[in-house]
């Protein structure tokens, strides 16, 4: 047996998952500069990580390793609203963002919300695809909501019922 051969017989390790923290607001504000056309401050990420009305999530290619994607969400009564969620460039495609959510909203229905909202660039057709797929439905568009490198683009505002637990 080659090194190769027990690498690739070795499994992979499984991202980790778990609450954002305070020392992670320096690489969250690095993944949504990254992500989006205006980025968050690591400031307005500390802002939000110690408000008691926002849920977020992190998730690492291991443990130790570096944050590699983020959600968060305001929640309000028994709804909530996703404010933004990223991935690293690098580690798109591969199922980070749809195991963030998949963990977020089940920490959501814990917390006893029944509704969750987004929105979400019109021309982002991979964050489109996720959502539909995670569930949500479109529920109206915001013309020229987003300011982009070449002007505005639409919003698209989506909905997902959350089965009480």
């Amino acid at each position: 047996m080659t090194l190769y051969d027990f690498w690739a017989w070795w499994p992979a390790a499984e991202p980790a998952l778990g609450r954002a923290e305070m020392a992670d607001a320096r690489e969250l504000a690095a993944i949504h500069g990254a992500s989006f056309h205006r980025g968050w401050d690591a400031h307005e990420f500390e802002t939000m990580l110690v408000d008691r009305a926002v849920l977020s999530h992190v998730i690492r290619r291991r443990p130790a390793a570096p944050v590699g994607g983020f959600v968060l969400s305001r929640l309000a009564a028994d709804e909530a609203e996703i404010l933004t969620v990223a991935v690293l460039p690098r580690l798109r495609g591969r199922g980070f963002a749809a195991r963030l959510l998949d963990t977020h909203v089940k920490d959501l229905m814990r917390a006893g919300i029944a509704t969750l909202f987004l929105e979400v660039e019109a021309e982002n057709a991979p964050a489109l695809k996720l959502y539909q797929r995670q569930g949500f439905t479109v529920i109206g568009r915001r013309k020229g909501y987003y300011k982009t490198a070449s002007g505005t683009s639409d919003a698209v505002m989506m909905r997902k019922a959350l089965p009480p637990i």
